[in-house]
Order: C-alpha cells, then sequence, then structure tokens
C-alpha cells in the first residue's frame, strides 16, 4: 500500500533527526516531496537540518526540540502538532541510543534512560499517533530496530533486549492493523558509521569488531527503509550480508551463540568479572 499522499497540513514525524540514520530518513522523505517534523533534542542541529530541507526540496520541516525519555515530553510533541494545525500521517520512531560494557559494571541512570528512549518512547509515540491512523484508514509507521534483535548482545544486554522488543512489537501490530490501511515497518540495520558508537561509549577497535563489507552507509540505511516503507514491506535489513548474518543468528542455538558474541563484543575484552 503506498504511503499517504502529501499535503500541507499533513507531516511525517521523525524522531532522533539530529544526526545519523534519523537525519538521513528525513532528508530522504523530503526529496520524496514530504513535509517533515523533526524531533530530538538537540535543536540547533535540527534547525539546520530543517533550513537544509525547505532550500533543497522546497517542502515544509518543521522543528520540535524534545528527550524522548520523558513522558511529559513526548505527550507535548501531539500537543504541539495540534497546535500547529498538522496532522502525523507518517510516524518513523528511530530515537535511540546504547550503553556498553556488562551490567554489573552499569550506570542506574544510563540503563534506564535507554529503556525509556528504546522501548518506552516507540509504544507511547505509537500509541498516541496510531488512533487517528486507524480512524482516517491511512498511515505508516516505521520503528526503528537493528539486527541485534535476532539474538542476545551480551556487552549491550539492554540494548539488544530493547531492538528485540521493538521488533516484536511491530510485528504485532502488523498483525492488529491488516486491512485497516494503516502500515508498520520494522528497520533492522547492522553496523552503521553514525555518532552512535561513539555515544555508546564504543573505542577505536569498533571498527574491526565487524567485517567491512557488514558496514553500510547512513545514507543507504535511509533510503531501503523508505523504500521498504513506500512498499508496505514487514522487515527491512539493509545490506545482504547483514539479512544472512541476522537470520544465522535467529536459527544458532543460544548455548553456541552467545558465549561467541561475548567473546567478540569490544566492550567486553579486558573485563575481568567482580569479586
Amino acid at each position: 500500500m503506498p504511503l499517504p499522499l502529501p499535503a500541507p497540513d499533513r507531516t511525517a514525524l521523525v524522531t532522533g533527526a539530529s544526526s545519523g540514520i534519523g537525519a538521513e530518513i528525513a532528508r530522504e522523505l523530503a526529496r520524496r516531496s514530504r513535509g517533515v517534523t523533526l524531533v530530538a533534542r538537540r535543536a540547533e542541529r535540527l534547525k539546520a537540518l530543517a533550513d537544509e530541507l525547505s532550500q533543497a526540496h522546497k517542502v515544509r520541516a518543521e522543528v520540535l526540540a524534545a528527550d524522548l525519555s520523558d513522558a511529559d515530553a513526548r505527550a507535548g510533541i501531539a500537543d504541539e502538532l495540534a497546535a500547529r494545525g498538522l496532522t502525523a500521517d507518517i510516524l518513523v520512531n528511530n530515537a535511540g541510543l546504547s550503553t556498553t560494557g556488562p551490567v554489573y559494571a552499569a550506570q542506574r541512570g544510563r540503563e534506564l534512560a535507554m529503556i525509556r528512549t528504546d522501548v518506552e518512547a516507540v509504544v507511547d509515540l505509537c500509541t498516541l499517533f496510531l488512533p487517528g491512523m486507524a480512524a482516517r484508514r491511512s498511515g505508516a509507521i516505521l520503528n526503528v530496530a537493528s539486527t541485534a534483535a535476532y539474538q542476545p548482545l551480551p556487552g549491550q544486554a539492554g540494548y539488544g533486549a530493547s531492538k528485540a522488543f521493538v521488533l516484536s512489537y511491530s510485528q504485532a501490530l502488523q498483525g492488529e492493523l491488516r486491512g485497516t490501511g494503516v502500515t508498520v515497518t520494522v528497520l533492522c540495520p547492522g553496523p552503521v558509521k553514525t555518532e552512535f558508537e561513539e555515544v555508546a561509549g564504543f573505542g577505536a577497535d569498533v571498527d574491526d569488531a565487524l567485517p567491512s563489507f557488514m558496514w553500510v552507509p547512513a545514507a543507504e540505511v535511509a533510503a531501503a527503509a523508505v523504500d521498504g516503507l513506500e512498499r508496505g514491506r514487514s522487515v527491512v535489513i539493509p545490506g545482504p550480508a547483514n539479512a544472512v548474518a541476522a537470520q544465522v543468528a535467529r536459527l544458532l542455538p543460544r548455548r553456541v551463540l552467545v558465549p561467541i558474541v561475548a567473546r567478540q563484543h569490544p566492550a567486553l575484552k579486558g573485563q575481568a568479572p567482580p569479586g
């Protein structure tokens, strides 16, 4: 089913749009004549991207600075769109973060912020915007997960579990929305060169953790994501190597897979257990 047609009072709401995959998805949507509402914490970056998109593609590009780990801020997004006379007919839940290292060495605040952003915000924004889409019998949602959704991820335990949630949740929504005119696509990228690794706390050796052919540029990930969204695809995994790796990880016995991942994860190398 094609995406809803562009209209002056319609917008594609893109979270985590200040950098990386989120910024590239916003560019891809604007390239396809979609007005966008950009959401993230860094207002100055959003403003620069909004100016770029409006000038390059002659689309409406708006900024909403918000901390998506905060429930009141998320509710405020819906209220602000309504105040501006805008309807979100496309929702891109891209905002996300990761911690790294063993849970026994984790900072409680960062772990909870990750869950609130990666899981709670996805559920909350879907709950806020899906009723209107279903009532209009038109809309599209893109939830960003990861190939990490297909396996436990020692060294990023909470992140891997969060993305597994997003994948399962999105596929359940697909079943609920069949025949409503609303589609849900889940994007599961493999490794992508963005600020994500630096913010998560990866060191310089992250480049060596996975073969170079598995790394896909953010712009290619975004193009594959929006293509999949337009076609109403269930799951999009950019890069053939990542698609194969995800299925291998899904099928391998956990008793085999988990020790291998734990040995290879750069955030666990050199870590000694407490005691």
